[in-house]
């Protein structure tokens, strides 16, 4: 493992990366995480867990409902 952690930032599928930034402000807004464009290196590790933790879970949920053929 080299010291760069940059490769644990990429997108899985690259195409998503904009609407994945989006998502991340959508939820940030939603929970009141001051998440701006940029360096966010003032965020308190809380914070910061908090919109990956309802990230997350928004995606789980929306997962669930696609398989039992509920939508929402």
């Amino acid at each position: 493992m080299t010291g760069s952690s940059s490769t644990s930032n990429k997108t899985a599928v690259p195409a998503a990366k904009e609407a994945m930034n989006r998502f991340k402000q959508e939820v940030a807004s939603e929970i009141g995480v001051p998440l701006k464009q940029g360096y966010n290196g003032d965020l308190t590790s809380a914070q910061a867990g908090s919109i990956g933790g309802e990230m997350v879970k928004k995606m789980i949920m929306k997962q669930e409902q696609q398989m039992s053929g509920g939508a929402q």
